[in-house]
């Protein structure tokens, strides 16, 4: 299916890697026992992957425009909507705050881009459903199903990946530099917690995007991958983490704050990793402030009295990591398009901090990469207007043209934060994205 797609300049395909509510088992903590699925998400829980395919028809926007334009674009359209929202526009949603300086960009997806597909493919446990504009049903299955057997499923071979080393835009003496900056403005009061982030790029690389999708799937199954084109540049996801979820009137975010390593080899290990995760005095204060901050931004949108924090310190087993993940849901009030939910939320607080409008002020100043649509959000919307968007993490980006490769990864800091256990939290996040490319 993803071969067949492959060839289109504009596709997204969104996978749940058969995780059941988009999570998965949740460790309850010390001394507990695993209680099976938790958080929302059962609705949809026969849903594994949807595929859209082709822009029937398109809408690109730059921060500053980007939600009316949308809002107006989307209105009465009535049809299944693919797309993304790019970190960048929080310079349109954090006012004077995010006045954010002019940085290279060579990945180069713009600041919001959605799309109606000429093709939708939503693949359940026992059944795929083929909807299209264009052609029929029946010929693009056919199509799919005479793929030769060797074009599927590749791993990266040497000569389909050719990536000198990764450079950081960080020394590790100028990280902890950074590091000593931000606790500065922690203690005169000018924020609580912020989420820092740093970009190791290789260029001229080669990659060959599918291959490098495959390998990723496999080293870092996550509930809110996704692999993603829009013509020459691309994102390979494998994300943990959903920013929000609209189903009716009630909206669900899980935001992460707070991650330790798996140990698979070594039970014992990895038991007391869960267990110093649960425990962790600095993470349930991140987890807390970031919940604060989700609650806040729900209450502006959502019904009076509506706003509920299901879940508090959640840990939750993933292929490298533990995460502590909480749930925060409300009620949409009645009077508001589904794009007001985003735009009151955006950008989320796992990848902001708190308070967010001073923040996104202090990333611009501290951070020395673009973020684009790294910690952004890529995700659908249904008929009806109802929508999931993960956060974009743990995730290569790459531009065919340039031949630029580049991830990022980040953690977040408060006072008490050590900076050498923060790079390494860095690097633990990177494991599966190094993984898939053969990198150790």
């Amino acid at each position: 299916m993803l071969t067949w797609a492959a060839r289109v300049d504009i596709f997204c395909f969104l996978d749940s890697h058969g995780y059941p509510d988009s999570l998965g088992p949740r460790v309850a903590g010390p001394g507990k026992e695993s209680v099976g699925v938790a958080g929302p998400g059962k609705e949809r829980a026969g849903v594994g992957c949807l595929l859209g395919v082709g822009g029937w028809d398109c809408f690109e926007a730059s921060a500053g425009q980007g939600f009316p334009g949308l809002e107006s674009w989307a209105c009465d359209r009535g049809e299944w909507l693919f797309g993304h929202f790019g970190y960048d526009l929080a310079a349109e949603t954090e006012g004077g705050e995010a006045r954010f300086a002019p940085k290279p960009d060579p990945i180069g997806f713009p600041d919001l881009f959605f799309f109606i597909p000429e093709t939708l493919i939503e693949l359940t446990a026992t059944t795929i459903r083929i909807g299209c504009f264009r052609g029929d049903g029946e010929a693009i299955w056919r199509q799919i199903e005479e793929i030769p057997a060797d074009r599927v499923h590749r791993a990266p071979t040497s000569d389909m990946v050719r990536i000198p080393p990764f450079t950081a835009r960080f020394t590790p003496a100028e990280y902890r530099e950074c590091i000593a900056g931000l606790q500065r403005h922690i203690l005169r009061g000018d924020c609580y917690e912020i989420n820092f982030c740093q970009e190791f790029y290789s260029r001229p690389a080669d990659l060959d995007p599918l291959a490098g999708w495959w390998s990723l799937s496999r080293a870092s199954p996550n509930p809110f991958a996704c692999f993603y084109r829009l013509n020459g540049r691309y994102l390979l996801c494998a994300s943990p983490e959903r920013y929000l979820r609209k189903i009716g009137d009630r909206l669900f975010s899980q935001p992460i704050k707070g991650t330790s390593a798996r140990y698979p080899d070594h039970p014992a290990a990895d038991s007391a990793s869960a267990r110093d995760l649960f425990l962790s005095a600095k993470d349930r204060a991140e987890n807390v402030m970031i919940v604060d901050l989700v609650r806040n931004d729900l209450s502006k949108i959502c019904q009076a009295g509506s706003v509920r924090v299901e879940e508090l310190y959640g840990i939750y087993p993933f292929p490298q990591v533990f995460q502590m993940i909480s749930t925060v849901t409300g009620i949409l009030r009645p009077d508001l398009h589904w794009i007001a939910a985003i735009r009151e939320t955006f950008p989320m607080g796992s990848m902001t901090g708190a308070p967010k409008h001073r923040v996104v002020g202090l990333i611009d100043q501290y951070e020395r990469s673009r973020r684009g649509i790294f910690s952004g959000a890529v995700g659908y919307v249904t008929p009806e207007g109802d929508f999931d968007f993960n956060v974009v993490i743990r995730s290569l980006l790459y531009n065919r043209e340039s031949r630029y490769l580049s991830y990022q990864v980040g953690s977040g800091i408060t006072f008490y934060s050590d900076p050498e256990a923060e790079y390494a939290e860095c690097l633990i996040k990177a494991g599966g994205i190094l993984k898939a490319l053969g990198v150790s």
